[in-house]
């Protein structure tokens, strides 16, 4: 069976993300728990203050050098981690990087959004929560620009692309490379889940090599069926273009954990912040990863997760959010 690595090869991948990523126990949680809780450590991907983004633009930025495009727009809200990496990618490959973020503009930036204007990102604020209305707005950017003579290469938010979401495929046999050093066997994989990108490509990279443990994705936001479509969708897509095929059976979704909305606090994410703060110096942000291992942590409470089976949480960054 080929490897992943050798039926990405046609997609060369840029060298942004630092990688392997660390996987490591927590041992006081796993105590405090009663569980056996592994992290792998996505927020140390090195650029840009780290995050499961930078592996979608292992594969973006290659793809867009080889469009000729000099500017990229990207979607997102006021303290969206993904476009905090574009506006880096800006500066490293100089790219003219144009971000759409929903929010009012802020009497000073902080968090992502200060970031953003450090790296010399051009910010249009869009005062409204109806995506919609946001799209519309950047696809006129998109427009405009290119009416100009930009060569544009448009960005959904979070990346989620077919191409970005190769990205995940490839760290799925980066995680199972983990596994096998550390001789462990991992009954179940916890992330957060919400445009799509990083589940599709992990589920597409189980489907490839197969693993007898559940990969669950911990939505944030998005409704199951709309999150299943959308993973369905790009994992499918991402497929095609590696000449792979998709097992659907590898979706495992929870929306137990998503509370009032997207961005909006939950005790039990509130908790999950101050227990990896306070028991392993591990920061999470209140929008994704807390909402994620919030349902980790219940899952352990609960004997969802059993005392003899490991499970690993895969920190996709954000952290910076705590800053905003």
């Amino acid at each position: 069976m080929p490897t992943i690595t050798s039926m990405l090869s046609e997609f060369t991948a840029e060298t942004i993300s630092l990688l392997p990523t660390p996987l490591h126990r927590l041992d006081k949680l796993s105590a405090e728990l009663h569980c056996n809780i592994y992290i792998k450590r996505d927020d140390l991907t090195g650029f840009v203050l780290g995050g499961n983004k930078t592996r979608k633009f292992d594969f973006l930025v290659p793809d867009a050098l080889r469009q000729g495009c000099d500017t990229i727009i990207g979607i997102g809200a006021n303290q969206s981690n993904f476009c905090r990496i574009l506006a880096g990618i800006g500066t490293r490959y100089g790219f003219d990087i144009q971000l759409v973020l929903n929010g009012k503009k802020p009497a000073k930036p902080t968090g992502n959004l200060l970031v953003d204007h450090m790296l010399g990102a051009t910010v249009h604020h869009v005062d409204t929560t109806d995506s919609t209305v946001r799209m519309q707005a950047a696809e006129k950017l998109r427009d405009r620009l290119t009416a100009e003579g930009r060569k544009v290469y448009f960005l959904p938010p979070g990346g989620s692309i077919p191409m970005g979401t190769l990205g995940y495929t490839a760290a799925w046999e980066e995680l199972l490379q983990d596994f096998e050093k550390q001789n462990l066997s991992v009954d179940k994989i916890i992330h957060a889940s919400s445009s799509a990108g990083t589940q599709a490509g992990l589920v597409l990279g189980q489907s490839i090599l197969p693993w007898d443990g559940q990969i669950i994705g911990m939505s944030v936001d998005t409704p199951e069926v709309q999150l299943r479509d959308d993973i369905t969708r790009l994992a499918s897509a991402a497929g095609e273009m590696i000449g792979a095929e998709f097992d659907p059976d590898t979706i495992h979704i929870d929306t137990s954990y998503i509370g009032p909305g997207y961005g909006k606090r939950t005790p039990g994410g509130e908790e999950a912040v101050s227990l990896f703060a306070r028991l392993e110096g591990i920061f999470l942000d209140y929008v994704y990863t807390g909402k994620a291992a919030a349902g980790l942590i219940d899952y352990c409470r609960t004997g969802k997760i059993r005392p003899d089976e490991n499970v690993v949480f895969l920190h996709t960054g954000g952290n910076i959010e705590l800053f905003e």
